[in-house]
């Protein structure tokens, strides 16, 4: 976005700052500047001259003398007379020349000797420094200075279309300024031109009155708009025009308004200067008034002819697949059911939002105009632009998402211009078809939450001064403040304390430390349980991977997923990828065993990886919400260990996080993928946390893998609400422990978690520790048996305990396993 300063200042009128002080101002409250330009810079004593006599060289052919009239009324005289070098009595000044277009009686920006330009016709950079012009001869006669042409002023024939191809730019007759008065600002290069960037959600930023506004909120001056009155001829629109919107999903709004009895001519000056400087190349009134509008308001519109109108109907619909389309730049485009078109009765007229047809353009014969000024659906218009082929700076407005009623704002500035420059007469009414608009949004005024927010303590009346500034309205009986539609990114409390945080400044804002947990440097419980994880898996010698949580459509069946599992039920992206990764994962372990059979193709022996990952769980297929988006630790390794290795590791992540109670492993996860007899659940209290077992050897073989490979996946937001990271502190004991050692036969269909739980459950509540200490397998066990030796150690924290309190905690221990099947080995 690029906005001279001077139309800033048409709008501001008490705006007074150095362009510097206006680019750190403007950067400070908000609106970025990236750069400015001076577009007078380096040009030094440039006047009015006015050319009264013009004769040959003596010595050139291809040279002129001219006698040029320099000084003029003392009011208007921008160089003194003292200070110009060669002035004759009679206010003139002898200067040699080579154009060939000159005239006796035009006037021309003369630069006087000790003056500057930028530059020449030579199209090459221009100098750093500019030209300084001196007196001297030109074969042997006296030349003081330079007729200047629109290159050696630093500008171009786009944007001075009057200047002559080769020469000396000519005032026009109809607008020539005083003799001796400034060139320059003749010219309207005596201003500054500051290039934004804007962010996407500040779409009123877009606009000159936008910028206007933030200026005279940054500085604390009045916004003054224009006043747009439209003068309406005895026509009525309705009788020359009629729309219909078919698609409302993507035309929003469409205001349309007719002028009539009109005349093609330049603009004013101050129009041309001001679209010039802007960046856009004036061309006749018509069109000028066109951009100049959408510079101003933001709003692009559009003209047609609208004899060539068939039927004096508009009709906003899809265009159809397949169909072709000639723009105004001659380019037949393809098009396809998603782009939006106007038509008329018969035929296409124009792509909205992008660009009009040929066969509707504006001719220097155009009588009556169409006024179009619209409001289309953003996404929509980015994405059939970038389809066709066509960016616009229509389309670059109308994709960020524009206000409603700015259209109707918009379309009648165009007709006021329409009026006043007396390009045409405006008929009465505007036809104007919508969609309800959306009601303005409040929000509620809480000063002390702001406050709170920012770290200040601003008052109340300081903030509504700010919101006043901005035209941001305060409902005092609903303690609301009501934001006007124009400024869409107002939606919460943060963004009004940004703005009072913008235009009170940044940089008055104290230093504080936030008022939450943060002060204390707290993190998420969350945070503390992957963190536990992290630590705990690197100690056990895992290596941090990271996988894509976008798979292939047949992971299940690598996986041998069954086809009713829940894990089959996946989210599928609509633009994804590849087919590869199509669809989001609903279990952590394929980008596991991948990454595992990675490092067994590149021949890497005794690998452990951990990921902590996120799974996607629809609620409902197809969507209607957000999935339950789970953190998942998933561990997996192949090589030296085994599963009772990998079980160690997530006991000790659970004893990290405080967890040391009622952790259980039950034998059948009913993981398809794990080997169905070397698998288990993990629970805490009763409750799945987790899986963990053998790779199942047929997934082996799926994904390469060599040799046997172990996986642990554990829910860790399941794990957050029964982590416990209060330390607790144990004293030494005082008195001493007794122990017991027991042997059992055991058969092999009674695992060593059950024995362990009967153990703890009948022992008592002075039982310390029970310890496995020793498995026998052999020739003297027999077959379907096992010998399993335990130690258990008894204490009491307040007193010593005595041999009969021991032996009837054991003797009710052995009564329990000998239920379980179990018998003392002699």
């Amino acid at each position: 976005m690029n906005t001279p300063l001077s139309w800033i200042k048409a709008y501001v009128p008490d705006l007074a700052c150095t362009d510097q002080e206006y680019n750190d101002k403007m950067t400070l409250s908000g609106t970025k500047v990236e750069r400015f330009i001076r577009l007078d810079k380096n040009l030094e004593k440039i006047v009015v001259g006015k050319i009264l006599t013009i004769d040959r060289h003596p010595d050139a052919d291809k040279l002129v003398v001219c006698r040029v009239q320099v000084l003029g009324d003392a009011k208007t005289q921008f160089v003194p007379a003292a200070e110009i070098t060669g002035l004759a009595e009679d206010g003139t000044v002898q200067i040699v020349t080579g154009a060939s277009n000159l005239t006796e009686g035009d006037v021309v920006p003369v630069v006087l000797a000790g003056g500057r330009v930028a530059g020449g016709h030579d199209g090459g950079p221009l100098p750093a420094e500019g030209i300084e012009i001196r007196a001297g001869k030109l074969r042997g006669v006296e030349s003081n200075g330079m007729l200047c042409s629109i290159e050696e002023l630093g500008s171009s024939r786009d944007m001075y279309p009057e200047a002559p191809e080769e020469g000396i730019y000519v005032f026009p007759k109809k607008n020539e300024p005083a003799i001796g008065s400034d060139a320059v600002a003749a010219l309207g290069l005596r201003d500054s031109v500051f290039e934004y960037e804007i962010t996407s959600n500040r779409v009123d930023c877009y606009s000159v009155l936008g910028v206007a506004r933030e200026a005279a909120a940054t500085f604390g001056c009045d916004f003054i708009p224009p006043q747009v009155e439209v003068k309406e001829g005895p026509e009525k629109a309705g009788d020359y025009i009629s729309v219909e919107v078919k698609d409302p999903d993507l035309c929003t709004r469409y205001c349309a308004r007719v002028c009539t009895d009109v005349k093609i001519a330049e603009s004013p000056e101050w129009m041309k200067r001001r679209l010039a400087a802007a960046g856009i190349r004036p061309i006749n009134n018509l069109v000028d008034i066109t951009n100049y509008v959408m510079l101003e308001y933001g709003q692009p519109m559009h003209a047609f002819d609208l004899d060539t109108v068939a039927g004096h109907k508009i009709i906003v619909r899809r265009a159809q697949d397949g169909d072709e389309f000639q723009t105004l730049d001659e380019q037949v485009r393809k098009l396809d059911k998603d782009v939006l078109m106007i038509c008329d009765a018969e035929k296409e007229i124009g792509i909205a939002g992008i660009m009009g047809g040929e066969n509707s353009k504006i001719t220097d014969h155009v009588k009556t105009v169409l006024f179009e000024a619209a409001t289309f659906n953003g996404p929509n218009i980015r994405k059939s632009a970038k389809r066709i082929g066509l960016r616009t700076d229509a389309s670059s407005f109308f994709e960020k998402g524009l206000d409603p009623a700015n259209a109707e704002a918009a379309i009648n500035r165009a007709c006021q211009l329409m009026q006043e420059l007396s390009c045409g007469t405006v008929t009465q009414g505007m036809i104007d078809v919508k969609e309800p608009l959306k009601e303005a949004v409040r929000i509620p005024f809480t000063p002390e939450e702001i406050n709170a927010f920012l770290g200040t303590d601003y008052s109340k009346e300081t903030m509504l001064s700010v919101f006043d500034r901005l035209e941001l309205s305060y409902d005092e009986a609903a303690n609301e403040i009501v934001v006007p539609s124009f400024r869409q990114d107002l939606k919460a409390m943060c963004d009004l304390a940004e703005e009072v945080a913008r235009f009170t400044g940044y940089d008055n804002i104290p230093m504080t430390l936030p008022k939450s947990s943060a002060t204390m440097g707290a993190v998420t419980p969350r945070m503390k349980v992957e963190e536990k994880a992290r630590q705990t898996a690197l100690h056990y010698g895992f290596s941090e991977a990271m996988t894509y949580s976008f798979e292939s459509p047949k992971t299940p069946d690598r996986l041998l997923i069954p086809e009713d599992a829940r894990e089959r039920k996946t989210i599928r992206i609509m633009n994804p990828l590849g087919e590869e990764f199509s669809m989001m994962r609903t279990l952590p372990v394929n980008g596991m065993l991948t990454s595992l059979a990675t490092n067994y193709s590149h021949r890497n022996k005794d690998v452990r990886l951990f990921e902590i990952a996120s799974v996607y769980l629809p609620k409902s297929l197809p969507l209607t919400e957000l999935p339950d988006e789970r953190r998942q630790l998933a561990l997996g390794m192949y090589g030296a260990g085994d599963f009772f290795t990998m079980k160690a590791a997530v006991e000790a992540f659970l004893k990290s996080c405080g967890i040391t109670k009622d952790v259980e492993f039950e034998a059948d996860a009913g993981k398809s993928f794990l080997h169905p007899g070397r698998q288990a659940k993990i629970l805490v209290s009763g409750a799945q946390i987790g899986y963990m077992g053998e790779v199942h050897p047929i997934v082996l073989k799926n994904y390469e893998i060599g040799e046997r490979a172990y996986l642990a996946d554990i829910d860790v937001d399941s794990v957050v609400p029964l982590s416990d990271f209060e330390p607790h502190y144990t004293g030494i004991a005082r008195f001493p422990a007794m122990s017991r050692d027991i042997a059992l036969l055991v058969p092999n269909t009674v695992t060593a978690g059950q024995i362990e739980k009967t153990i703890r459950e009948n022992a008592g509540e002075q039982l310390e520790s029970c310890r496995l200490f020793d498995i026998y397998e052999g020739k003297q066990i027999g077959i379907g048996f096992k010998s399993l030796a335990y130690n258990l150690t008894f204490r009491n924290k307040e007193r010593t305990l005595e041999e009969a309190e021991v032996n009837a905690a054991m003797d009710k221990v052995l009564s329990a396993l000998k239920e379980l099947g179990l018998t003392l080995r002699g």
